[in-house]
């Protein structure tokens, strides 16, 4: 199957499977998907869900949590780890928000990476899932089924989202990015397929007979 073959079947299948993509971080507004993608670094959506309705309690908006102390807050996300740094950079961010935009989550890529604790594939889900803007936020588990797949060849996120950019249209690109998260998740799991198991992977890699190797990000 040629590259573009590839394209178009996984795009096809992701279509098929998941015609509808909820978010999976529980949120009502841009400030609070904001915070809860910031918490999933190195988190589950599954365990963020269950931390975020006693934060948003504790403080739903930038002005009432940047008067939050850092220890208040750590206290409620410590599940989620790294809590000493998520803790300050929630509590920071929410006073720049106030200082600099009025309380408003900025519609900018280049402000959102401003915040602490905020990097690119952070930016690029609150752009995306906030705010409708294509993007194409590339985590460890669509880097790692983009090499599976052969649509990249997995130096890093930043070349995998490039390369991903590049292939499919920029239409599909907010859909795609969940539905690939999906399906990595329900058939070509880290552990649950080595890219010879899931049918995305023995539809385009028939004849794969060793497990795929993958780079890390």
């Amino acid at each position: 199957m040629l590259k573009q073959q590839r394209v178009e079947y996984i795009q096809q299948k992701l279509q098929t499977l998941y015609p509808t993509q909820p978010i999976p971080l529980d949120h009502k507004d841009p400030y609070t998907l904001l915070v809860a993608v910031l918490l999933s670094a190195q988190c589950t959506d599954e365990r963020v869900n269950q931390v975020t309705p006693a934060l948003f309690e504790l403080a739903d908006n930038p002005f009432d949590m940047a008067e939050q102390t850092v220890e208040a807050i750590k206290a409620i996300i410590r599940p989620c780890g790294l809590s000493p740094q998520k803790s300050k950079a929630i509590k920071i961010l929410s006073g720049m928000l106030v200082e600099r935009y009025d309380g408003e989550v900025p519609q900018d890529m280049d402000a959102l990476e401003e915040l602490p604790g905020v990097g690119h594939k952070t930016a690029s889900v609150v752009m995306s899932q906030a705010f409708g803007v294509p993007a194409f936020p590339v985590d460890t588990h669509i880097h790692r089924l983009a090499q599976r797949w052969g649509l990249t060849n997995g130096k890093n996120v930043t070349q995998t989202e490039k390369d991903l950019k590049r292939l499919f249209p920029i239409e599909s690109w907010n859909a795609l990015h969940l539905q690939i998260i999906y399906y990595g998740r329900e058939y070509c799991s880290a552990r649950g397929c080595d890219g010879t198991v899931c049918e995305i992977c023995t539809t385009c890699y028939p004849n794969r007979k060793h497990p795929k190797k993958v780079k890390k990000p």
